[in-house]
């Protein structure tokens, strides 16, 4: 969603600022244009971040047996990357 809203932003922004050519007295569509390019590229650098940040996990698995001769088998996992490889 970050993504997307992103780039509404940057094209609703370019929009007022190039395309768009109306005056209004109380109000500057360019400058409105230039802070809505500016926060969608903010919020599109977000959405990209945290599309591609690392994820973490563990693996172990485990057998084991209980007092009563049940198994019992417990598994984690990991993803980490060593960065010395």
């Amino acid at each position: 969603m970050s993504i997307g809203g992103g780039i509404f932003l940057i094209v609703v922004g370019a929009i007022l600022t190039f395309a768009l050519n109306v005056q209004v007295a109380w109000l500057n569509l360019d400058l409105v244009g230039y802070i809505f390019m500016f926060a969608g590229l903010v919020i599109l650098i977000i959405g990209i971040a945290l599309l591609f940040r690392r994820r973490r996990s563990t693996v172990v698995t485990r057998d084991g047996y209980t007092a009563d001769g049940q198994r019992v088998s417990r598994a984690d996992r990991s993803d980490d990357i060593d960065p010395m490889v």
